[in-house]
């Protein structure tokens, strides 16, 4: 009777635990690497009042991110760093459109370690080696080449061989930290984590369009309760102090 009632309990203990890990379920984030920091500290914070739900950031250029939701990879939440590769996914139909809001915004600027001070767009003609991301993937590197355009600079430094592509926002500031170019492109908030690089000046904000992360569900992540819910805390005040902390801009 009593080797019974253990069997019972054994095999209550083992339907239990296989019933929560059943339940539980894996919230996949693909965020803009410029997000990296901010994202990681919502996670924990998020974790603390959900341990039953896992939550998996997975960082890169937004457009690295996007082909990889394009070619099947897991995503139930996609932030990306500029609105165009949003729109990709969209017109793929894996973006669930109701759910498509600006999350936060940003800016960029200029960083250096060099002990040449300049201030404008035009004084970077002086320097060689010039870090911006690859405008074909990174939301960033696009926005420093709409500067560059605007300036009349984009084809001369180009033609010249100064700018060194970087595959995104945070390989451009490790470039300037470790004085591997003269000068970088990068976000205001990633500006704010560099370790040896200050900012030189801000850039004109009349030069390129404006910043923007617009965040959404994917169709997958749709169907999935705890994406939502992380979702929308994204968006709630505790978040969005998080976000401030790391320099973004709340929209209003």
């Amino acid at each position: 009777m009593k080797n019974s009632l253990i069997c019972c309990l054994i095999l209550l203990l083992v339907f239990v635990c296989l019933t929560v890990s059943a339940s539980a379920e894996k919230v996949h984030i693909s965020a803009a690497a410029s997000l990296t920091e901010a994202v990681k500290e919502l996670v924990d914070n998020f974790h603390q009042n959900h341990s039953d739900i896992e939550l998996l950031p997975n960082f890169a250029s937004s457009g690295a991110l996007a082909k990889q939701i394009y070619a099947g990879a897991p995503a139930d939440i996609y932030i990306s760093a500029n609105p165009k590769w949003m729109d990709y996914l969209q017109q793929q139909e894996l973006i669930s459109v109701s759910s498509h809001e600006v999350l936060v915004q940003n800016s960029l600027v200029v960083v250096s370690t060099a002990g040449n001070p300049i201030n404008s767009l035009q004084q970077l003609t002086e320097f060689s080696r010039i870090a911006i991301c690859s405008p074909k993937s990174s939301p960033a590197g696009k926005y420093a080449e709409q500067a560059l355009t605007a300036a009349g600079l984009y084809s001369q430094l180009l033609a010249e061989h100064k700018l060194i592509l970087a595959k995104d926002v945070r390989q451009a500031l490790l470039y300037a930290d470790r004085g591997e170019v003269d000068a970088a492109f990068v976000y205001r908030t990633d500006a704010l984590l560099a370790a040896q690089a200050q900012i030189l000046f801000a850039v004109p904000q009349e030069f390129y369009l404006h910043v923007v992360y617009p965040a959404a569900l994917t169709i997958e992540g749709a169907k999935k309760s705890d994406a939502e819910m992380f979702f929308k805390y994204l968006f709630g005040e505790s978040a969005q102090a998080v976000f401030k902390k790391y320099g973004f801009v709340i929209p209003e």
